[in-house]
């Protein structure tokens, strides 16, 4: 018998009391053996992205307490449970978190418009039914988009575009949806993209989406990593306009193209694949060359990666 276990026989109540500490740890312990749930990737260049901080919660209830709130200067953190709908694109300000409480948080009709600012977060919210983009990021920095679901949209899921850089997209889920995340809006936008459009993609679940898991212009090096795609009618990621992409360490199910060199009438860019995994999908195009990656992150085994991502990404999960 270990000496800590002839302490807890002698002194039952803090035996109770040790027990009630692992019960609960085990009750909120996250879902899968997920990774991490913390901000990693190029979201954590440039001086981090910390949203609103410290800033105490803000709850709202309504569509107009939302955007009051989300286009109010200073920091805040903004919280809100159930569906608001908005319409049309609506501006988020600098130094901002909107989190969704629970899993039914819904945003419906209108997306978010991160535009011309700085840090910040929006988690674990359902996007439905918007008439644009869900969310659009163009000249902004630090920016994370983590643990939301997006679905029935009109555009893109998540657009960044206009030299926008130093973002995170992690733990989403895309499904019933075509045009799903768009890196660089257009061939002819070098001048503001080039040195810019650095995002990480990592543990996306890409549920059936047709096309743009990215569709990348530009941005070098873009990493996306751990990702998981399921169905892909259209393609996985594809490197346009001297792009640098490194798909690393993602699990390919049921895709028969699951990366490319240019698409459309954009010409190529350099795509360097390694350590992913197959799964009745088609083998992909590589080529070029890719700048090398300056953060520290911790790379899943690309064979566990399905049970991961579909254990942790989307809403209700954090």
């Amino acid at each position: 018998m270990s000496i800590a276990h002839s302490a807890l026989r002698r002194m039952p109540g803090l035996a109770a009391t040790v027990v009630a500490v692992l019960v609960a740890t085990t009750l909120n312990a996250p879902s899968a053996a997920a990774a991490t749930f913390n901000l990693e990737g190029w979201g954590t260049q440039g001086g981090g992205t910390t949203g609103g901080g410290s800033a105490a919660p803000v709850t709202v209830t309504s569509a107009a307490d939302l955007i009051s709130n989300m286009q109010a200067s200073g920091a805040r953190v903004i919280r809100f449970s159930g569906t608001i709908s908005i319409s049309g694109m609506q501006k988020v300000a600098a130094n901002k978190t909107i989190i969704g409480v629970g899993s039914g948080a819904t945003i419906t009709g209108g997306g978010l418009n991160v535009d011309k600012v700085s840090n910040v977060i929006i988690r674990n919210i359902n996007f439905r039914n918007w008439n644009d983009d869900a969310i659009n990021v163009q000249y902004s920095t630090r920016v994370w988009i983590d643990h939301n679901s997006f679905s029935n949209g009109y555009d893109g899921a998540v657009d960044i575009k206009r030299g926008s850089d130093y973002v995170t997209v992690s733990w989403n889920r895309v499904f019933s949806h075509d045009k799903s995340m768009l890196l660089g809006h257009s061939d002819s936008n070098a001048g503001e993209d080039v040195g810019h459009l650095r995002v990480s993609y990592h543990h996306n679940w890409f549920d059936g989406s047709n096309q743009r898991h990215p569709r990348v212009r530009f941005g070098n090096p873009v990493h996306v990593y751990n990702n998981y795609y399921r169905s892909n009618g259209g393609y996985g990621v594809a490197s346009t306009c001297n792009a640098g992409v490194l798909v690393e360490g993602n699990y390919f199910e049921n895709v028969e193209d699951p990366y490319h060199r240019g698409e459309g009438s954009s010409p190529v860019g350099g795509l360097v694949a390694r350590n992913n995994h197959f799964v009745n999908s088609g083998a992909g195009q590589t080529g070029g060359s890719v700048a090398s990656i300056p953060y520290g992150y911790s790379l899943d085994p690309a064979a566990n990666v399905k049970s991961i991502v579909t254990g942790g990404a989307g809403t209700g999960r954090i």
